[in-house]
């Protein structure tokens, strides 16, 4: 089968032929349909967090099941199914508790490794769905409703991560909310979400006014602003423009940002742009330093709160929200690649030449 490889010291991903896995006893073969693609993949590939090369890439896949283990049951071949990436014991306290995202053996399928302990899921698993076929353990399938297409399928993981940093945010009725980053695919999840979560008002940062302008309509209704980097004053990094700029739109603050700016002083500014009592949920993985020392935190009752997955129940959330029609998505998978084309669509996200919400790979 074709799949989509990374080898130790090399940056880029190749397209290569490799033999279709075998099921072992606990294990499905899912035929993929359509898997997602995410733009940092191949950053955190330089920062050695994949720690089983060679692998296939890919966290996000949706398909049909093509063959089963001796020792599954509950599952048969050609049902539709969703795989869910994130590896971990299901028995310490943070499984028990919707906090799987942190357990020592917290792992993701065709991603990356968090933990240096010893992983013995992620060396049998480590292999993702950027692939014709995949292996998973029968645990980590969801089965994918009727009315719900594939490539929404190989997405709901990133919608179950905007479920979980909103769920953290623990906004009132009617709260405003800042989201950075709003022109990626966190941010347009975040706001297609929003509604659901009782959010009044959005402020939307990012760096280009056309590309808010497109995403503006995905709020449904909810009131918007929004705040385009490139037209702030030239200095606007060293001097708080963001902050006052957000202050101006909401002189009495807001009540959460959810973040995911990546690198710069986004995050700060925009942090110090809350309401008393406000929270920051971080999702970006952004390396620069807060400038607001621990003072300023205690006298305005502020939170940041750092996530780095969604849980399992968070996916399940959002597969009852497809379920029932109280969210669709199909307007955000603006780009579709054959598998054969992989280096060349993840080429096209990294050079942001062109708006892509959500980008899928159909082998």
């Amino acid at each position: 089968m074709l799949a989509a490889r990374a080898h130790a010291d090399a940056n880029s991903l190749v397209i290569e032929k490799i033999p279709v896995p075998e099921p072992g006893p606990d294990d499905v073969i899912v035929k993929v349909a359509s898997a997602g693609l995410a733009p940092g993949m191949l950053s955190l590939l330089a920062m050695g967090a994949f720690k089983h090369l060679p692998t296939t890439l890919g966290h996000e896949a949706a398909g049909t099941i093509a063959a089963v283990g001796d020792g599954v049951t509950g599952v048969a071949v050609g049902d539709r199914v969703r795989v869910h990436p994130n590896l971990n014991c299901r028995n310490c306290v943070y499984c028990r508790t919707d906090r799987d995202m942190m357990c020592a053996q917290q792992a993701m399928i065709g991603h990356a490794a968090f933990s240096s302990v010893p992983m013995p899921l992620y060396e049998r698993y480590h292999d993702g769905g950027l692939a014709e076929y995949v292996r998973v353990p029968h645990w980590l399938i969801d089965p994918l409703p009727d009315n719900v297409g594939f490539d929404v399928g190989a997405k709901v993981h990133d919608l179950a991560n905007a479920v979980r940093i909103l769920k953290l945010a623990e906004l009132p009725p009617g709260a405003t909310a800042i989201v950075t980053a709003a022109t990626g695919t966190m941010g347009t999840a975040t706001i297609k979400l929003a509604k659901l979560f009782g959010i009044g008002r959005l402020i939307l940062v990012a760096r280009n006014r056309e590309r808010l302008s497109a995403v503006t309509p995905l709020a449904g209704g909810i009131a918007v602003d929004t705040v385009a980097l490139e037209e702030l004053p030239a200095d606007w990094e060293s001097n708080g423009g963001l902050t006052q700029r957000l202050r101006c739109l909401e002189p009495n603050g807001a009540h959460a940002v959810i973040d995911y700016i990546p690198a710069g002083p986004a995050t700060g500014q925009a942090m110090a742009a809350l309401a008393t009592g406000g929270v920051l949920a971080h999702m970006g993985g952004n390396t620069t330093p807060i400038p607001i020392p621990p003072i300023g935190l205690m006298v305005n009752c502020w939170r940041f709160i750092g996530t780095r997955a969604c849980t399992r129940n968070d996916a399940q959330d959002v597969l009852k929200l497809l379920e029932t029609g109280a969210l669709d998505i199909d307007e955000l998978i603006t780009q579709r690649f054959p598998l054969i084309d992989t280096v060349t669509a993840i080429e096209q996200m990294q050079q942001r030449e062109h708006p892509m919400w959500m980008t899928v790979v159909n082998p």
